[in-house]
């Protein structure tokens, strides 16, 4: 089961459902989400949602995709998060309503159930989560995440 994530553009008109694993944002005709405008490049970024997080890669784009305005290759992105694809821009929205939440709103809501139990003290002795797994090495990414800010 996997969440549900809306993408709501900026500029109005319907919200875009990310209703599939793994959605395809472009110019090209069989892209899922299909944005039509000579900045956007054929496949300029990919959508994916795995692990109940939001992952966004770009493509290599020519005119580059960015998070909160930030040049970005790739991100997970977070509720409220602005993506920016070419000239496109839209606002991420994660659960099951479609109320919109301001835009400079990033507080997460609790009630008085999910609070306890944040603060209620883990007992996981028994647990066999708590097994000390080996660490993996870690592998450098040739791409860096960010692309540096450019002199234009």
């Amino acid at each position: 089961m996997f969440m549900r994530a809306q993408l709501i553009p900026l500029e109005g008109g319907p919200p875009v459902e990310v209703a599939k694993e793994m959605m395809l944002i472009g110019r090209q005709e069989d892209c899922d989400l299909r944005l039509d405008h000579k900045s956007v490049s054929k496949m300029h970024c990919v959508l994916v949602k795995t692990d109940g997080l939001l992952l966004l890669r770009d493509l290599g784009s020519t005119n580059g995709t960015r998070v909160n305005g930030t040049r970005v290759r790739r991100a997970a992105l977070l509720p409220n998060d602005q993506v920016t694809i070419a000239g496109f821009k839209f606002r991420v929205v994660f659960g099951p309503d479609n109320v919109p939440m301001p835009s400079d709103e990033h507080t997460q809501q609790l009630d008085a159930r999910d609070v306890a139990q944040l603060l209620k003290p883990s007992h996981r002795a028994d647990d066999e989560s708590s097994i000390d797994m080996p660490a993996l090495p870690a592998q450098p990414n040739a791409l860096p995440d960010v692309y540096p800010e450019e002199n234009v």
